[in-house]
């Protein structure tokens, strides 16, 4: 296949920078496509980026292991022996894997529904926001916390203001979600991959928590009738945090690689896309192979400060509460930051192979160029992830209620036989929540790297997706006139 020829839009060619058919000469001209001036990104040459950290994360994975070998696994067995007390969790676990599979269905059923009414959701997710902040200030003042109510008052008053400040970018933001459901339906081999990362988050978890009892038995030593305080190790326990956070760290944002390189794909190269097509497979591969140690450089920024925030909530009962109270608040905000880079940064990683600081670099220098900062600022799309999100949890808390009330059998034995119909409720919401933020997580990731992709590719855009692409630029063009595309 030959090289394809640049369109115009709106008075611009842009040459397509993930055209694997094109040449280096064609992806880049000197003048047009110099990434460092312009934040424009362009296909990386194929080798690993970053490997000291992803050898770092083979080796947190690896002292895990071992630890829970010989340390987790006498200590896991007198837990479960222990817990040998007749009850019967059967109905749980029936009602766990039923409701499991209608979340997957109704989070299913979600897409073509994002697809019909996007900026019905938007403005629903909206007025949700403002009913929920009103409910809390009503309630507040009927129990009598005052302080509470004002509280809520100021907040119902900011959510009112943003509301009325963002309500004109609503439009573009309905077309933005469409643009990445699409993307995501025409490619929901991802949604596979995301559960995939999810299973191996669950089984890292399962793992950690039998290493973190084995390290509890050795460190913590029991005297009489209480532990000594002063046996605790602050190192250790910093160390299985970070252990933790980094190796979920790298799991979220595996995912969110693979689906920013499948969309890309299905941006530049709509033939490459389907449901476990090469686009697919290929931004898997390359998440898991060339770009991993990117990934792993980014996590672990987040996971040292995640972990030394778990430090500061374990440390709240001693002393200095004020201080401790500070440095939570501190880390909080620095945590955020983090992981609000890290959401464009991983973009740049899984559509073009960047490393970590190239690829910071270039969506920084992107987005400066452009003027989109008020547009990222605006996260409208996120409001309508949450409101379906407890939408799916509530149907399946009613589910689980049903079970409950049309099964009582299966919970005749239980651990606690009162108000299991309100534990059933309750397990259902989790699940169900849970479930359908695995959904909802994947279709963010695609908004975002829909962002990125508009900013730098609207040509490609309107030769593979004329009707999107005519719907995005009427929509941006009618709120930033005089910023062209």
């Amino acid at each position: 296949m030959g090289a394809r020829e640049p369109v115009v839009v709106q008075g611009t060619a842009v040459a397509s920078p993930y055209d694997h058919h094109t040449t280096q000469e064609t992806q880049q001209p000197a003048a047009a496509r110099n990434s460092e001036e312009t934040g424009i990104g362009e296909k990386q040459e194929t080798r690993c980026r970053d490997p000291i950290f992803a050898i770092l994360l083979y080796a947190n994975v690896a002292a895990i292991v071992a630890v829970a070998g010989i340390y987790g696994t006498a200590a896991f067995s007198t837990a479960v022996d222990d817990s040998k007390d007749g009850y019967d969790y059967t109905g749980y676990v029936y009602v766990v894997f039923i409701i499991g599979l209608v979340a997957i269905i109704l989070s299913g059923v979600s897409l073509p529904i994002m697809m019909c009414m996007p900026e019905l959701l938007i403005k629903a997710s909206l007025f949700l926001m403002l009913i929920l902040s009103g409910a809390m200030m009503v309630m507040s003042f009927l129990v009598g916390n005052i302080f509470g109510g004002i509280i809520g008052v100021i907040f119902f008053l900011i959510f009112m203001c943003y509301a009325r400040a963002v309500w004109s970018r609503i439009p573009f933001a309905s077309v933005n979600l469409l643009t990445a459901c699409t993307a995501i339906k025409k490619n929901l081999g991802v949604v596979i991959v995301a559960y995939f990362f999810i299973a191996l988050a669950f089984g890292w978890s399962l793992l950690w928590s039998i290493s973190v009892m084995g390290v509890w038995d050795e460190v913590i030593k029991e005297s009489e009738n209480q532990f000594e305080q002063n046996s605790v190790n602050w190192g250790y326990l910093f160390l299985l945090f970070l252990s933790f956070f980094f190796t979920h760290q790298v799991i979220q944002n595996s995912t969110h690689c693979v689906v920013a390189g499948t969309v890309g794909t299905w941006w530049f190269s709509p033939e490459d896309s389907g449901c476990c097509s090469s686009g697919v497979v290929g931004a898997f591969i390359r998440t898991m192979t060339t770009s991993f140690g990117s990934i792993c450089f980014g996590s672990l920024l987040v996971a040292i400060v995640q972990a030394t925030r778990a430090l500061a909530d374990s440390a709240r009962n001693n002393d200095n509460q004020i201080l401790v109270c500070i440095a939570q608040c501190i880390l909080s905000c620095l945590e955020s930051i983090l992981e609000y880079f890290n959401k464009w940064a991983f973009v740049y990683v899984g559509l073009y192979g960047y490393s970590y600081i190239e690829a910071g670099k270039s969506v920084i220098t992107l987005f400066k160029n452009r003027g989109w900062e008020a547009i990222i600022a605006d996260d409208l799309i996120s409001n309508v992830f949450f409101f379906i999100s407890l939408c799916v949890g509530g149907l399946c808390a009613a589910f689980g209620l049903i079970f409950e009330q049309t099964n009582p059998e299966w919970f005749e034995n239980a651990p606690i036989s009162t108000n299991v119909g309100a534990q059933c409720a309750g397990l259902g919401f989790v699940v169900g929540l849970v479930l359908t933020s695995i959904m909802m997580s994947t279709i963010a990731s695609a908004v975002n790297t829909v962002i990125v992709c508009f900013a730098e590719g609207p040509a490609e855009f309107e030769a593979n997706h004329p009707e999107l692409s005519r719907k995005m630029r009427e929509t941006w063009l009618a709120f930033y006139p005089n910023c062209g595309v």
